[in-house]
């Protein structure tokens, strides 16, 4: 098994838990770099929810 299927067993059940760490590790990124990369970091946010979401099994929320 490897690490990615065991990271994501282990996520399992704990998706809002998983996404206030992305949020919050972007907001320390924000807070190193004084927001220089904030569009970009945001970005990233989103993409890691979306895919823990399709990983986990669950639609993704509707955009608008």
């Amino acid at each position: 098994m490897s690490m990615m299927d065991k990271l994501k067993q282990m996520l399992r059940g704990h998706e809002s838990q998983a996404d206030q760490g992305i949020d919050k590790a972007g907001d320390y990124v924000d807070g190193r770099t004084q927001s220089k990369y904030s569009s970009q970091v945001d970005t990233a946010q989103d993409k890691l929810k979306e895919q823990l979401r399709r990983d986990q099994g669950n639609p993704p929320p509707p955009q608008g």
